[in-house]
């Protein structure tokens, strides 16, 4: 099943990705309908290209009178505050800014509208914009008051990625479960060069309940057979504790997919604690995330008794 499409492309910028995307889009709907209309639900929908273009800045400004341009972090988190919108001392400028466009801002773009020029604190994987280096070149198309396409110039510069990186860290040591971790073969890998590429996602269920008029997901998803399901085995809260796993973690360590202290001993420190601290948050567990230093822990604690138990 197809849930994304991904299109990269060399040496074309985002400016030139907006242009393929609408005139994509289009195409797409007077094939598909006969024009270049659709109507979902209550709303008739125009894919006629071109397509509105706004800034980030703009949007947020448009519809709540509040300028993000120049807002430090806590000038941010008072005004989310005060806009109603429930943020915490974990989030970073970019979550925050995030958070006012998805809460008074996304869901009124019915037509196809490009919102562009994100912030930097937002793209940690996006170019800086070549007119401004506070914005990156990233743009994502609201249609129906949802995201359909997420696109950026990728980010080539390794020096200004590792940058990136370091700040996702702090986010990360302040309680950001979202934080992205240092991938130092990734850094390495643009070091040794990587060309002037952009690239974008598209959502390819939404697409499609789009071009269909459908309103709910259900009506265009395709399930595959289903499968014998496999019991895999579990270790006991007792076992991970050898290893200094809190009780109430070993739960959320199964749900990710480690199930036994010898598969934890063979973990990715750095992926496992951004993977159960999103699933803390996801499911609400209430849990108080761990430390990085206390995930690598317990797989060093667990790779020492593996290697004990193999002597």
């Amino acid at each position: 099943e197809f849930t994304c499409m991904e299109i990269y492309v060399a040496y074309k910028d985002y400016n030139w990705m907006m242009d393929f995307t609408e005139r994509m889009l289009e195409k797409i709907c007077m094939d598909v309908n006969g024009t270049t209309e659709v109507k979902v639900g209550d709303n008739v929908i125009s894919f006629k290209a071109p397509f509105k273009r706004i800034t980030m800045r703009d949007a947020i400004l448009e519809h709540t009178g509040f300028d993000i341009n120049g807002k430090n972090e806590e000038e941010l988190r008072a005004a989310a505050r005060g806009m109603g919108i429930e943020v915490d001392d974990t989030m970073g400028k970019g979550k925050l800014i995030d958070e006012m466009f998805g809460e008074k801002c996304e869901g009124l773009y019915i037509q196809p509208t490009f919102i562009t020029d994100y912030p930097i604190e937002m793209s940690p994987l996006t170019k800086r914009h070549r007119d401004n280096p506070e914005l990156t070149e990233r743009f994502e198309l609201m249609v129906n008051g949802k995201e359909l396409a997420n696109a950026y110039s990728e980010l080539n510069d390794p020096i200004d990625q590792y940058e990136r990186f370091v700040e996702q860290m702090r986010l990360a040591e302040k309680g950001d479960d979202e934080a992205m971790i240092i991938d130092k073969d990734f850094i390495r890998a643009l070091e040794y060069g990587m060309p002037p590429t952009s690239g974008m996602g598209i959502g390819m269920d939404r697409l499609v309940m789009l071009m269909t008029g459908q309103t709910t997901i259900q009506e265009v998803l395709l399930f595959p057979q289903m499968r014998p399901e496999k019991v895999e085995k579990r270790d006991n809260a007792e076992a991970y504790a050898t290893a200094g796993v809190p009780a109430e973690w070993v739960p959320v360590l199964q749900k990710a997919g480690v199930y036994t202290v010898a598969q934890l001993a063979t973990a990715n420190p750095g992926k496992l604690f951004q993977d159960i601290c999103g699933l803390n948050k996801k499911f609400k567990l209430e849990l108080k995330n761990p430390s990085q230093e206390d995930v690598k822990n317990w797989v060093a604690a667990s790779a020492s008794q593996k290697e004990e138990e193999a002597e």
